[in-house]
């Protein structure tokens, strides 16, 4: 097998609401990520284009996307697997590469949510489980993250001050990325307060554990071993992929502390990149809500089950630490337009091992990872990257 490389990354600037269309959306990424590679529109083979549909009032939005940044009459493939559409999207660039059908691809993921109300976002999350037996009896994304949260604490005695402490460092980061639509310190004493980050959504998390929606757009170019090395001064290498799904209902699911398609997709991205999760020098992990940064430690092995906790209570998470996780800010404080999500964690992982991440650059990483989820643990995605 020959390598597969990331020559390129993009990002827009996350938002709560961005005045033009997802055209113009998914052109500032798309715009980033080529002055990154220095390359013209002649190279791209093709593209994939991510997003969650329900939020777009544009149908079939690949062909639009791909008229407007110019890749006619390049083959364009749409891919949407909910919050995890984009790092599906690199699976699928990965695969077209690998297998020799092209040489470079790009993955653009986009996502405008202020289109829609809040009411209007949380019903359409609410119907990523089935419509027919889950989402009619009024469950959401914070409800669902809540029984795990529950279970977390019934089983290890997590403590809702230990998934506080998660916000707390996800800020001390998300102050320092300029491209994060939440940029304030938040402090324990915040969630204290019942009218703002203390206050309750669905039991035991409050505001301050939840995620924002987010306006905003991602890309990354990958190419093949000699394309990339002609390229790319400091190629990042797909070292390896896992991907899993699970039940879509509660009721077909065995385990509620932790996420099953976090556990096999991390197994499988190990077991392809001949590395355990000690290798692992810094990671992306999907943090929605603060008790899934919790879960996610323990499924990529990064600690033992109940470990996550104590990981966070001794900062070994920060930059500093033995793992850093999401010293980006992740989600908590990015943002999460659903679309353009895992793109951005690649983005991130990708200028962490070429060392220009500048105030959030971990020391000397070799080996990055990111873990993205799709739902409430329907799917999940785990890539393993090198800068060898």
């Amino acid at each position: 097998m020959s390598r597969v490389g990331i020559i390129g990354v993009g990002q827009s600037t996350f938002v709560r609401s961005y005045p033009g269309s997802i055209r113009e959306l998914a052109f500032e990424a798309y715009s980033d990520a080529m002055r990154d590679a220095q390359i013209t529109n002649d190279l791209i083979d093709a593209t994939v284009i991510c997003s969650s549909p329900e939020y777009d009032k544009q149908r079939s939005p690949a062909g639009v996307v791909a008229e407007y940044i110019g890749l006619n009459p390049q083959p364009t493939f749409y891919v949407e697997t909910l919050c995890s559409s984009s790092s599906t999207g690199l699976k699928l660039a990965y695969s077209l590469v690998e297998s020799g059908l092209h040489s470079c691809v790009m993955v653009l993921g986009f996502q405008i949510m202020s289109q829609l109300t809040s009411a209007e976002s949380q019903e359409r999350m609410g119907r990523g489980a089935d419509i027919q037996w889950e989402s009619p009896f009024g469950t959401m994304m914070p409800a669902y993250y809540a029984l795990h949260a529950q279970a977390h604490m019934a089983k290890y005695g997590t403590k809702p001050e230990d998934l506080a402490l998660v916000r707390v460092k996800s800020s001390t980061y998300g102050v320092m990325n300029e491209k994060a639509v939440f940029r304030k310190e938040v402090n324990l004493d915040m969630f204290n307060e019942v009218d703002g980050f203390g206050g309750p959504v669905s039991s035991p998390l409050r505001v301050g554990d939840c995620c924002a929606n987010a306006d905003g757009s991602s890309c990354i170019i990958v190419a093949n071993e000699q394309k990339a090395k002609a390229i790319c001064k400091k190629p990042v290498w797909i070292l390896g992929i896992g991907a899993a799904s699970a039940a879509v209902n509660m009721a077909g699911r065995d385990q509620f502390s932790g996420l099953a398609v976090g556990i096999e997709a991390g197994r499988q991205a190990y077991a392809m990149a001949g590395i355990s999760p000690k290798h692992v020098d810094v990671a992306e992990v999907h943090d929605c809500f603060t008790i899934a940064e919790v879960m996610a430690t323990e499924n990529l092995g990064f600690t033992k089950p109940g470990g996550g906790p104590e990981l966070i209570r001794a900062k070994e998470t920060y930059k500093e630490g033995s793992i850093p996780v999401n010293v980006d800010g992740g989600l908590l404080s990015k943002g999460h337009p659903i679309g353009a999500t895992g793109g951005s964690q690649v983005r991130t992982i990708v200028m962490q091992l070429r060392g220009e991440a500048g105030d959030i650059q971990v020391k000397d990483p070799t080996i990055g990872l990111v873990h993205n989820i799709g739902g409430v643990g329907l799917y999940g995605n785990v890539t393993i990257f090198g800068r060898e």
